[in-house]
């Protein structure tokens, strides 16, 4: 069992079964070939590309690994080689028919010296990987996710050895000092959840992550999982001892194969090493996790949903009070967080809360996963602080447009976030900035649309998803959406006009105050937000064709 609040903090014995980590650097001469095996490198040839790659390889003298991606997904598959100097050099996005000719040219041999199009140079010098401020993702890309010599040789366990070394109560306060907030879209301050949980009476308690991840246009929770498991376990384990709770649960959404398979080998080897389980790190510390995987519900998104699919029932929203952390899975204390925010607390912890709060701005502390997708010329994240500007992460770092055209607008923060066109690039990734500007950075989605974008059919969408997703507890959101949809089909089709504009717009301000969770309560925000620049744009803008789209 875990210390109560304000116990001596636990000595730690020695691992048992646990094998020395290694050197940061790897053995001189050691040479590696590494081929992320992220299911989005996957899905275009990454996989074929380690079967070509595996012979010449070997008789280069190179070790395979498999990593995750960098997540320049544009550049995907993206193959490093690392020479004799332990120094690694890109090349990408590859196909099996470039193989032959970047052999010819030395990749594994000599990579440094390369001179083809597809060679990138050194990784660490990439310019769209050198300005992040990566925290989150620091281990992304650079190691074998499932290796736990990997993660131990690039700081794991850190985080938690220190947390174990102090109190409770101790490594609550360093996550509130730290200016952690929920990275699942509110934005709630996670060491406040923390002390609620750790104050709330009761022996059994429960930390859930919650890696369902169903907005459209976000991807990073997948890829942590994929590309580094530990890390969350790490942050989840770290939270059980901070709180008492000697179980944890990560719900991932069933449409992830791949981070379902890589999370549970993860746990899997953790326990093996005794990173989990009646004695974690050989201390007196008790702390388990098992995977829970959903049914594709989006509403199972909201935590209170979560935990009722946890249970083995309808993923149906809860009223709230009482609030999950005093009463939440089996009516039990429950700490429920993202999984971006549990797999950020190891580096709080092993770096001190000082040096995580100077990043960001204002209330906004720390770095943020943003996710650039849709009609962008370089999709992919960027881990950096808060406060840059949306202008800078789609037009500098997403290059604009896929095709071309000029931008139109974004979505941000998901298919409940606001609009938002180019005359707002200069907000900053700030949560009360966003806020204060009618919008919100929810998970860090960015879904980039060009100029042909039909505000009219967004605003239907934005109706028609909620008709779709909606837990249908809450007669706002179930039947509200519905009549959205009927509503905007109207005003499309010129009928009385005027009026189901004003009946729309008062449909959205009972949605917004009834609803019983987000999913009614922010479907408003895109459709007000949609419907502002189909009525800027023009009274015909909703009905006109989207136009031939030049590339």
């Amino acid at each position: 069992m875990s210390a109560a609040p304000g116990a001596t903090p636990m000595q730690p014995m020695q691992e048992p079964g646990v094998t020395p980590a290694p050197e940061l650097t790897p053995p001189p001469g050691l040479r590696l070939l590494f081929v992320p095996t992220d299911s989005a490198a996957r899905s275009v040839g990454a996989d074929e590309l380690a079967d070509v790659l595996a012979a010449p390889a070997e008789a280069a003298g190179l070790t395979l690994v498999r990593n995750g991606s960098w997540g320049l997904l544009w550049l995907e598959p993206l193959v490093e080689v690392m020479s004799a100097e332990q120094v690694r050099y890109a090349f990408g996005p590859l196909t099996q028919a470039d193989v032959p000719g970047l052999l010819e040219a030395g990749m594994l041999t000599d990579p440094a010296g390369v001179v083809h199009p597809l060679a990138l140079g050194r990784t660490e010098l990439l310019p769209e990987l050198r300005a992040q401020q990566r925290v989150t993702f620091s281990r992304v890309g650079v190691i074998g996710p499932l290796s736990p010599e990997h993660y131990q040789a690039h700081g794991g366990l850190v985080g938690l050895r220190r947390a174990l070394t102090m109190s409770p109560a101790e490594v609550v306060e360093e996550v509130t000092a730290s200016g952690l907030r929920g990275r699942g879209g509110a934005g709630f301050p996670a060491g406040i959840k923390w002390r609620t949980v750790l104050e709330a009476p009761g022996e059994v308690k429960y930390i859930a992550c919650n890696a369902d991840e169903g907005d459209s246009g976000t991807f990073a929770d997948r890829m942590l999982m994929e590309g580094d498991p530990f890390s969350t376990l790490e942050g989840m384990t770290i939270a059980g001892y901070a709180t008492g709770a000697t179980q944890g649960f990560v719900y991932i959404r069933s449409e992830y194969p791949d981070a379902i398979a890589s999370m549970t080998s993860a746990i899997e080897i953790a326990r093996a090493r005794g990173w989990l389980g009646p004695q974690v790190l050989g201390t007196p510390v008790a702390f388990d996790v098992e995977v829970r995987v959903g049914a594709g519900a989006y509403i199972c998104g909201e935590e209170t949903s979560m935990l009722s699919s946890l249970e083995g029932r309808r993923g149906e929203v809860r009223a709230k009070p009482p609030l999950p952390a005093l009463e939440g899975l089996f009516g039990r204390p429950t700490v429920v967080n993202n999984l971006l925010t549990l797999a950020t607390v190891p580096a709080i912890l092993a770096d001190g809360a000082a040096a995580y709060a100077e990043l960001g701005v204002g209330r906004s502390r720390g770095t943020q996963v943003f996710q650039l997708a849709g009609n962008v010329a370089r999709g992919g994240i960027v881990e950096t602080a808060f406060g840059i500007t949306l202008g800078e992460l789609v037009q500098t770092w997403g290059g604009g447009t896929a095709s071309g055209r000029p931008i139109g607008g974004v979505q941000v923060g998901g298919p409940l976030g606001a609009y938002l066109t180019p005359e707002k690039f200069e907000l900053p990734m700030d949560y009360e900035a966003f806020a204060a500007a009618g919008a919100m950075v929810g998970h860090g989605g960015i879904v980039v649309f060009d100029d042909t974008i039909d505000w009219a059919a967004q605003a239907r969408f934005a109706m028609e998803f909620c008709a779709a997703e909606s837990c249908g507890k809450c007669t706002p959101c179930r039947i509200g959406s519905t009549r959205g949809v009927e509503v905007i089909d109207k005003i499309t089709a010129g009928i009385d006009r005027e009026a189901n504009l004003q009946l729309l717009d008062e449909l959205c301000e009972l949605m917004t105050d009834g609803s019983l969770c987000a999913m009614g309560g922010l479907t408003p925000m895109p459709v007000r937000s949609a419907v502002d620049q189909w009525l800027r744009t023009g009274e015909d803008a909703g009905n006109r064709q989207p136009q031939e789209v030049a590339r």
